[in-house]
């Protein structure tokens, strides 16, 4: 009995001198629980309790640091494991599936060493479960330059339409669905409003992949037949890729908990910063951005995969990612730097259907190399309108793109067709060619050439 009461005198002493600070922690981290310590009445009454096992709210700064004590961002990873485990035959399948590709592991894992200390980070900030970092490996196996057939991009694999629900901008010089910052942030956004909608991580995921009405109507439907509304329950009204989507996630988290168990290696990931943000003052050419950078056009393409064309326009708010020690090389390099860093201007297309041809001549450039700077395909034609990159000329050495056009500009084309009227009016024979002989292969032309344009324009347009 003296050793009861004295192991709770003793309690009690310490959680008074414990008081001050967990009202620190509660003043410094936002959304605590008024009172973060319990109640001597709550207390289990048992002679053998363990203080240890309290859990105590730490402050957000004590949190922050206790994640750079983790040796490589694969420990944060794991230690921030939250979401509920499942286990069926889907994941087993999925596990057998990633154990036996050893080289995809490898290849997907090294992609993603170069942005997982960044989400990660971003997770912690928000108080989100950290395998939620895993996601692209299911979504787009970590390559920014994904593109789907449903024309979802970027390593979190966003529509057009929900990206610009995320404020992500799209337009002919940038695609922010692809970019690492802008994207991470507008993925973690959503997801944090699925589970908001549906208090649930493995239905926040589905709504992810199928979209939050689709699981609305399966919960209604279960709630109307009296059935649960748990993932595992509503499984088999979802289409199979929803349906294998939460195992893939379980399955790579299973892995990366403890990939030795399935014969595999993952890369060593420092638990600090891959890259940092440079602030870019003018226009510049991806390439010169990259020499200057000492990078490999690839790696800074990696780093920065949602410029879409040559040249890096945008205001004074745009920025290029660069790992540290090439970022001090890119502001060394820069202040030598005695030429252009853009080479590129626009022209406004202002003549219907304009020969690429032409343009080169004007611009003293090559065709392929508008073609490449704009993603124009062989035998095409530009559309009025159409706002495109040419090669700088002395008269627009010194001006940089604005915003407004990079805002507005577009290109549109059509497919160059091949003459089928001769000159003097009549159809050439199959194949482009008058006939050598005989009346039948000159047919003339039913209506005036000019009109056959015409109304071709009109079709297309």
């Amino acid at each position: 009995m003296q050793a009861r009461i004295s192991k709770s005198a003793a309690l009690a002493t310490l959680l008074a001198l414990m008081a001050p600070a967990i009202s620190q922690a509660n003043d410094e981290a936002p959304g605590l629980a008024p009172a973060a310590f319990l109640p001597m009445s709550a207390l289990p009454k048992s002679p053998a309790l363990d203080v240890s096992s309290l859990k105590i709210n730490k402050p957000a700064k004590l949190a922050e640091d206790d994640a750079f004590r983790e040796k490589d961002v694969w420990g944060r990873i794991r230690s921030g494991y939250a979401i509920p485990d499942i286990s069926n035959e889907l994941v087993a399948k999925h596990v057998n599936w990633y154990a036996a590709r050893p080289d995809y592991i490898s290849r997907t894992t090294a992609r993603a060493s170069r942005y997982l200390f960044h989400v990660v980070t971003e997770l912690e900030k928000r108080g989100m479960p950290t395998e939620l970092a895993l996601l692209p490996f299911i979504e787009s196996a970590f390559n920014p330059q994904a593109l789907s057939s449903a024309n979802a991009a970027g390593m979190w694999q966003f529509v057009p339409g929900t990206g610009r629900d995320y404020n992500l901008k799209q337009d002919a010089f940038k695609d922010e669905r692809r970019g690492v910052l802008a994207s991470t942030d507008a993925a973690l956004s959503y997801l944090q409003r699925l589970y908001d909608m549906f208090g649930d991580w493995q239905l926040a995921l589905a709504a992810y992949n199928w979209g939050e009405g689709s699981v609305q109507k399966a919960i209604k439907r279960n709630q109307a037949a009296g059935k649960p509304t748990d993932f595992e329950s509503l499984a088999e009204l979802m289409p199979a890729e929803t349906r294998n989507y939460v195992p893939k996630l379980q399955a790579v988290k299973n892995i990366i908990a403890n990939p030795a168990q399935y014969g595999l290696n993952l890369p060593a990931i420092d638990n600090t910063p891959y890259f940092t943000a440079v602030d870019k003052t003018s226009d510049i050419d991806l390439t010169i951005a990259a020499h200057l950078a000492e990078l490999s056009v690839d790696e800074f393409k990696a780093l920065n995969p949602q410029f879409k064309r040559p040249v890096i326009t945008g205001d004074d708010q745009t920025k290029i990612l660069l790992p540290k020690a090439n970022a001090a090389k890119f502001h060394l390099n820069l202040a030598q730097w005695g030429k252009d860093l853009s080479t590129w201007t626009t022209h406004k297309i202002t003549r219907a259907r304009e020969s690429i041809g032409a343009l080169a001549s004007r611009f003293h450039t090559t065709p392929e190399v508008i073609r490449q700077a704009n993603n124009i395909p062989r035998r095409s034609l530009l559309k009025a309108g159409s706002t495109i990159l040419v090669p700088k000329i002395s008269t627009s050495a010194s001006i940089d793109i604005s915003p407004e056009v990079e805002r507005n500009a577009t290109v549109a084309f059509e497919a160059e067709r091949e003459r089928t009227t001769s000159r003097s009016g009549y159809k050439l024979a199959k194949g482009g060619r008058a006939a050598k002989s005989g009346p039948v292969a000159l047919v003339k032309a039913r209506v005036p050439r000019n009109a056959v344009k015409g109304n071709h324009r009109k079709n297309h347009d």
